[in-house]
């Protein structure tokens, strides 16, 4: 049964103008120009002010009153006299206000960008892919019947790391499925065999065992075949012995176990080790992409310098142009005032109206975004200050979105959207901003320090100890508090993965 009742709530919504505010305040300045430039596109009211003035009537669009034919009902003659008076009050008290408004003066420049600063352009070189690489090599093997099909499937399933994650049985139900070849396993691992002759050495391995082995014999052989001296051939044949027979040893770093089982003195160990490290756990990356092509470089969003002793902050601009309303679009609401008894005119004058309005908020939004961030950034530079001024990171004081929050009187989402995936650049280096963000704890003295400074200690703790004895994560907890820092052991294991550092055993050298 159905019933009627009223009810009170209390809801919060956001404008239309707070929206994209908010999606804003979340986009790095790398990203701004592209968001900057879609809305110039969808929207002809908003221009770029630095266009040529001699392009100007090219890239702007062109609308004039008398050419809208917005489409008429055939019931626009029984329209309400009073609904169109009513319409015609409101837009005239838009435009009266928007034409005594002063012109905006919103200017999103780059005050450390020269107009005479070139665009140029990084030419990028043709390089092959690492299976072309591969498949130039198979023209010059002497290949028989069906050999060459069952090499192109070897080489298509290696991967760009070089090796190959199928078994040789797996290659076979490939072929009869693709190709409707029957072939034995023996036949996929005779052409395996010769593919792993291939360059670099270790391609074709089906694991890392596998592919140091092979790396190994080729340098025996070739040491060989130089003459290379006998003290070298040893431990190259040493270092094939402990990959091949004592590699899970060797991976876990038991060393003392292998001086034993192999009855080896510790300097033997430490250069067939040597060996061991100069390989290529990696074959295929040798001919991956040019790793100039995949970095990735960052765009600050803020830049923080020293000038006369004293923090001074600015926020990096560089891609986000000056922004205006279209003068045509300006004119045309001007026009209105002297036909506005025309119906189409009238039609023409709220799309325009509609079209101002957006570049304006879009405008208003992009200069209450950096009027946020610039507010935003400040108080963490304030707060941080120390930091900044030295650079060391043992001053970072601990610092939470509340903190920053009640300082700026904005909110902590807002926080939030300032700090992700933005970056600062100081004299010490380009900095994650939501890295200054940290835990405090407690010292014994009572004092609170940001969990940042401990990290830092534990760094310096461990990249001081002795490499041949590491030490355990109970003993830099004694170390820790030692310095004054009470710590359980389980927060310096997980400190120590968070920055990076494995375990003591997989620390420990010869």
């Amino acid at each position: 049964m159905l019933k009627q009742n009223l009810s009170q709530k209390q809801l919060q919504k956001l404008s239309p103008q707070q929206i994209q505010l908010m999606k804003l305040l979340q986009v790095p300045t790398v990203m701004l120009e592209q968001r900057i430039q879609e809305e110039l596109e969808a929207n002809p009211a908003l221009e770029d002010s630095k266009e040529d003035l001699n392009n100007e009537e090219e890239n702007t669009e062109e609308l004039s009153i008398e050419e809208t034919e917005p489409v008429e009902n055939s019931k626009d003659d029984d329209i309400n006299e009073e609904a169109e008076r009513q319409e015609d009050n409101s837009l005239e008290d838009y435009l009266e206000d928007y034409m005594n408004d002063d012109e905006p003066s919103y200017k999103y420049e780059v005050n450390n960008y020269s107009a005479d600063d070139e665009d140029k352009t990084i030419p990028i070189a043709l390089e092959n892919s690492f299976h072309e690489h591969m498949e130039r090599q198979l023209g010059l093997l002497d290949l028989e019947g069906d050999e060459e099909k069952i090499a192109l499937q070897i080489i298509g399933s290696i991967d760009e790391d070089g090796y190959l994650r199928r078994d040789p049985m797996a290659i076979t139900d490939d072929l009869a499925f693709a190709h409707n070849l029957l072939v034995s396993e023996e036949a996929v691992i005779s052409v395996l065999d010769r593919i792993q002759t291939f360059e670099p050495a270790g391609i074709g391995a089906q694991n890392l065992q596998e592919c140091l082995l092979i790396q190994l014999k080729r340098k025996v052989n070739q040491k060989d075949f130089e003459s290379e001296s006998e003290e070298t051939i040893k431990y190259l044949n040493l270092a094939s012995t402990i990959i091949e027979s004592y590699f899970e040893e060797f991976s876990k770093k038991h060393y003392n176990k292998l001086l034993r089982q192999l009855s080896l003195y510790r300097d033997d160990l430490r250069l067939a080790t040597e060996e061991i490290l100069k390989l290529n756990p990696k074959p295929g990356s040798v001919y991956a992409p040019s790793s100039s092509l995949k970095k990735q470089y960052i765009v600050p969003d803020f830049i923080i310098e020293t000038k006369s002793g004293e923090l001074e902050l600015t926020l990096n601009n560089r891609n986000a142009p000056e922004l205006r309303v279209n003068n045509q679009y300006k004119e045309m609401l001007q026009n209105y005032n002297a036909n506005k008894k025309n119906k189409k005119q009238r039609d023409a004058a709220i799309f325009v109206k509609q079209k101002i309005a957006a570049a304006r908020w879009f405008i208003d939004a992009i200069k209450q975004r950096q009027d946020t961030m610039m507010k935003t950034m400040y108080t963490i530079m304030q707060y941080q200050y120390d930091f900044f001024l030295t650079g060391d990171e043992k001053r970072l004081r601990p610092m939470i979105l509340k903190d920053i929050a009640e300082i700026t009187g904005l909110d902590i989402s807002t926080i939030s959207r300032v700090a992700n995936s933005k970056y600062v650049q100081t004299e010490f280096g380009t900095k994650r901003l939501k890295d200054f963000f940290s835990e405090s704890l407690q010292t014994t003295s009572g004092e609170e320090v940001s969990t940042r400074e401990v990290k830092k200690i534990l760094t310096e703790i461990i990249s001081m100890e002795d490499k041949r004895k590491p030490y355990s994560d109970e003993k830099l907890k004694n170390m820790l508090l030692q310095k004054g820092y009470n710590i359980a052991r389980r927060t310096v294991a997980k400190y120590r993965e968070q920055l990076g550092i494995p375990v003591a055993r997989l620390r420990k050298e010869i």
